[in-house]
């Protein structure tokens, strides 16, 4: 028998209610993390909200976009999340997948990429083009995730080497919050620079696990908390920034809302907004 649609819609949020039933009560602030980015960390927006690959859907532009990008900071969200990866002349490409209109981001050039024009008439931005521009304000920071290789591990490391280059040498790095789900990747991060900002994404190591390599945040699917809820106070009691991702539905960010959480990645920027205000 077929379900009204009001019905169905009503035992989706009883399930969404349902997902972090088993969560520890909120015991405590986080403790202060040890690393503290250095001129700008007055400055940046503490609203929790971060908009995934920039603020697009409502504002009906492209993912991964200068005009999604800069949307974001015109929202006033304290980070905008970007993925990168290497192309074939180590060119640091603005993508989500591993290809792009069909072409391998990682076995392609940097101008055959160009050449096929985002939906809105952008050519497909480079990390430098971003970097410019959050550059330019004081209030979001760039949410930047290093995706793994598709080609090796000498790859995933160059890559890394490469983006942190172009960090370092636009003195960018007070803007940046690093995310990847190697973790080789993120403890590259940390080994080029020690001082950096680091959250691993994948899900499968422990507060700990990721203070004892020194990560500076726990950043995982919002159900991986409902797998692990020790892990929620575990975290502050380590000094991590709490992050979760992508987080959509009003009644899921009420739920992280409650248990404190510092950031909720979302591609609904405006609806977390309003949960905030409210």
């Amino acid at each position: 028998m077929k379900l009204p649609a009001v019905v169905i819609i009503i035992a989706l949020l009883i399930n969404c209610a349902g997902v972090f039933a088993q969560l520890p009560e909120n015991k405590s602030a986080s403790k202060p993390g040890t690393k503290i980015l250095p001129t700008l960390d007055k400055d940046f927006k503490k609203n929790k909200v971060i908009a995934h690959r920039g603020a697009w859907k409502n504002t009906k532009t492209p993912e991964n976009s200068l005009a999604s990008l800069e949307a974001a900071i015109n929202m006033g969200c304290m980070g905008s999340e970007v993925d990168v990866h290497m192309s074939s002349d180590s060119a640091i490409i603005i993508n989500h997948d591993p290809h792009y209109a069909g072409l391998p981001v990682q076995q392609s050039t940097l101008n055959a990429l160009k050449n096929i024009p985002l939906a809105n008439g952008e050519s497909i931005p480079v990390l430098e083009d971003f970097l410019r521009i959050i550059q330019q304000q004081k209030g979001t920071r760039l949410i930047l995730e290093i995706k793994p290789s598709q080609i090796g591990h000498d790859w995933a490391m160059a890559t890394v080497k490469k983006v942190m280059d172009i960090v370092q040498k636009m003195k960018a790095q007070p803007w940046i919050i690093y995310i990847s789900f190697d973790y080789e990747m993120c403890k590259e991060i940390l080994r080029i620079d020690p001082n950096a900002s680091v959250q691993y994404l994948n899900g499968d190591k422990t507060p700990a696990e990721l203070r004892k390599d020194g990560m500076t945040g726990m950043n995982y699917h919002y159900s991986v908390y409902n797998k692990h809820p020790e892990w929620i106070q575990q975290a502050k009691d380590e000094g991590l920034k709490l992050n979760a991702w992508t987080v959509n539905d009003p009644q899921i960010m009420k739920l992280l809302l409650q248990y404190g959480f510092d950031y909720i990645t979302t591609n609904e920027p405006e609806m977390l907004f309003d949960l905030l205000k409210n």
